[in-house]
């Protein structure tokens, strides 16, 4: 006859069990508003030096530059935020979230030098809306619903610029990482805190 189990013998396992699923399922609300704002400032001011770039070196080289200062403020923006409301960066949604997010920019890091170096320049600020689109619309589906759609903006910008004059590259990225930066970073802000 066998033995009945104890409940308490396998308490823990259990309680492991529906925290890590609670966490799987809530959503990463730990996206920065504020520091979408920030990002989109200063893109539009990039936007702006960019535009009066001579040679498509130094046009890259603003650019890029811009995106290693808005990377850094997200980043900043992000842990802050997610300290404050007590979420974790790694472990649950925030890991999904990142995990997600990744993978289109490491593919913007992979092209961009490769366009860049087959004079392919005006082509960039369209790849870098869709990519930087898809990150958003993939890391998204572990956050709060208007992050998806931000990301579904920024495709659609993106494809725009495809099919637009390539001399409204900086027009676009203004548009794009200046204008829906700000605006869905206000409404994220509003309506879920910093």
């Amino acid at each position: 006859m066998a033995v009945p189990v104890r409940l308490e013998d396998h308490a823990s396992d259990h309680l492991a069990f529906i925290r890590d699923t609670m966490a799987r399922a809530s959503s990463f609300t730990a996206v920065p508003g504020w520091g979408g704002v920030a990002m989109g400032v200063t893109a539009i001011a990039a936007s702006f030096v960019a535009a009066r770039q001579l040679t498509p070196r130094a046009w890259f080289a603003v650019w890029i530059s811009e995106a290693g200062l808005a990377a850094a403020i997200g980043v900043a923006t992000m842990l802050l935020k997610a300290r404050s409301a007590g979420e974790s960066l790694w472990r649950g949604a925030g890991r999904q979230f990142a995990f997600s997010f990744a993978p289109p920019l490491i593919v913007g890091a992979i092209l961009t030098p490769v366009l860049h170096a087959a004079r392919l320049t005006d082509r960039l600020p369209a790849m870098w809306l869709l990519l930087y689109g898809a990150a958003v619309i993939t890391g998204g589906a572990f956050s709060v619903r208007v992050v998806p759609i931000m990301g579904v903006a920024f495709m659609t910008l993106g494809g725009l610029a495809l099919l637009a004059p390539a001399g409204w590259g900086d027009g676009f990225m203004a548009l794009g990482f200046g204008g829906l930066q700000i605006a869905f970073g206000v409404f994220i802000a509003r309506r879920h805190g910093g």
